[in-house]
């Protein structure tokens, strides 16, 4: 495909495009709170936006200034990000979830010159973390100190003429760094142009059906890179209809409200409406009732109604491995979910499964006008494609790390083809571990069987120099409930018990776990455990509990619960 890039596809100038043609048209719905929404009209959008450019252009800062964005997803971080572009500077999206030092670690890193300060759950944590005198500016549903603290969007607004003309930003210009969320290390800022983006738009809507007609829910954050692409880019472009998630208590609501004809959601969530079902309707009934012909496509609908899934057309999963199993489970609904796989560096464009096609335990071929291939030596696989980033920001070492001596990005996955030449992630490069017996164990395979039980919230399979791997699993909120009964705790754990022995059948002898240790308290992005995209820190994994894998190995107890 071509890697030219029309200028009417580039961010700003689809803005202006549906901003003449189509003012009139509501495109974004917000929650306000007690069953209230607000709607913008792309007029609406337009206006506010060119205000708020207005406004921070006249701060008089250097062309190209960095500023940052805190913020759950809501109407006015997309607008904010636009009014930056205008402005002429570049956007820094901050994860809504971060612990204070990394808010400050990146606003200084990045040399933000100010921080819009949004919709937050968390503020009193989190407003440690912006550097003293630092200027900030609330938005209608910040944190109400946060509103006292600063000046308002709205006040800015009303109070500010709207920016003129049509300003332009070339394709080679930098709109955005976003900082990786970090398995190792500290956050790294991916570097990433106007151009970045069309491109990745361009190749995306060869996979992904969208149109103006097409209807989102965004609520997986905005500073991560699949909800910047798919749902902002794809909003802009397409001119789609963009719904937002109030908060967790109402998800359902919000998904019934939005009824989106395209979803995306990380694999976590997805089990978590498997649980929901699960809970309502056994397996077995379930199973059961799909297998009569006259009962089939009645449940099968009405179970995507419930979910508020009944619109949709276009499902897709990602940021980490789906179970395989999982996917069959949603297929059998009448609901086949498309898996994805990219990286922040390649702005989530790599693979994608074709949609209508069983590619289950793979991640699909590469999308049109990727480059993909696989080291020799480790296994390694490697890209190029014009979305990869222009590098990390400050961070030459860094980058030079990044890609081969002849150009292409590494990924640090461990990967292989099939005959049909789609992608299956078999691991990560350095997450491989040797037991003490000299043979390597790939971790994510054998996670993605554990992370089946319903138990199960999230995973860590470990054991590095040991006789057996070992599994460490987070227990979901209704299996700690069962911890206080002493019968349903048995239950609880007699099913563990069976869950290990079915997985340790199907696993090679080297593979095969010695226990399950499942803990009662979570594993949050606020004790380090896992990223704002719940991928889990190995690392800090093996920091928090590995001094314990030794005596739970020679407690010889197939399941051990901590409370």
């Amino acid at each position: 495909m071509s890697t030219t890039i029309a200028p009417e596809r580039l961010a700003l100038q689809c803005l202006y495009y549906w901003e003449s043609a189509h003012p009139n048209k509501v495109v974004l719905t917000q929650p306000m709170g007690n069953g209230v929404v607000k709607e913008f009209t792309w007029g609406q959008i337009a206006n506010e936006t060119r205000r708020m450019a207005a406004w921070i252009k006249a701060q008089g800062w250097p062309a190209g200034s960095k500023v940052a964005i805190l913020s759950k997803n809501c109407a006015w971080w997309l607008m904010n990000d636009l009014a930056i572009w205008m402005a002429g500077h570049v956007s820094v999206p901050l994860y809504p979830t971060l612990a204070a030092g990394t808010i400050t670690q990146i606003l200084e890193h990045s040399e933000a010159k100010m921080c819009f300060v949004g919709k937050l759950d968390g503020w009193e944590g989190m407003k440690p973390g912006i550097p003293a005198g630092m200027p900030c500016v609330s938005y209608a549903l910040s944190p109400d100190d946060a509103k006292a603290a600063y000046q308002s969007w709205d006040e800015i607004v009303a109070d500010t003429a709207p920016m003129e003309g049509q300003t332009v930003r070339g394709a080679d210009e930098l709109a955005t760094l976003i900082y990786t969320s970090g398995t190792t290390g500290a956050p790294k800022g991916v570097m990433h142009t106007f151009g970045n983006f069309a491109w990745a738009l361009q190749a995306g809507l060869g996979r992904i059906p969208m149109g103006d007609d097409d209807r989102m829910l965004s609520y997986l954050p905005l500073a991560h890179v699949v909800e910047r692409c798919l749902v902002e880019h794809g909003w802009l472009v397409t001119g789609m209809h963009v719904f937002f998630a109030e908060s967790l208590e109402t998800f359902t609501q919000d998904l019934q409200r939005a009824r989106p004809t395209v979803f995306f959601s990380v694999p976590r969530l997805w089990v978590k409406f498997q649980q929901g079902i699960q809970a309502k309707m056994p397996p077995a009934k379930l199973d059961k009732l799909l297998k009569i012909p006259l009962l089939n496509l009645v449940v099968k609908k009405k179970i995507r109604k419930a979910l508020g899934l009944d619109a949709c057309r276009f499902a897709a999963g990602g940021a980490a491995p789906m179970p395989p199993d999982l996917l069959k489970w949603y297929r059998k609904l009448g609901l086949p979910i498309n898996e994805g796989y990219g990286m922040t560096e390649n702005l989530a464009v790599s693979h994608i499964t074709i949609n209508g096609q069983d590619m289950t335990g793979t991640v699909g071929p590469a999308y049109d006008g990727v480059q993909v291939r696989i080291d020799k030596k480790t296994g390694e696989l490697q890209m190029k494609s014009p979305a990869v980033m222009k590098g990390y920001y400050k961070e030459p070492e860094l980058t030079r790390e990044a890609f081969t001596e002849d150009g292409w990005l590494k990924t640090g996955d461990k990967a292989a083809h099939d005959d049909r030449k789609c992608l299956k992630i078999t691991g990560r490069v350095k997450d491989l571990f040797k037991t003490s017996k000299g043979k390597y164990v790939a971790p994510a395979p054998i996670e993605d069987k554990i992370v089946m039980h319903n138990a199960v919230e999230a995973c860590a399979v470990v054991g590095a120099n040991m006789g057996q791997p070992l599994g460490l699993g987070m227990l979901g909120p209704e299996a700690v409930k069962k911890l206080d009964d002493p019968a349903e705790k048995e239950a609880l754990k007699a099913s563990l018990v069976e869950h290990l022995k079915s997985i340790n059948a199907k696993l090679d002898p080297h593979e095969q776990m010695d226990c399950l240790v499942l803990f009662k308290q979570p594993w949050t992005v606020d004790n380090g455990l896992i990223t704002p995209t719940f991928k889990i820190k190995r690392n800090e994994i093996d920091k928090a509990f590995g001094e314990q894998y030794e005596s739970w190995a020679d407690s010889r107890q197939k399941v051990i619960l901590v409370e």
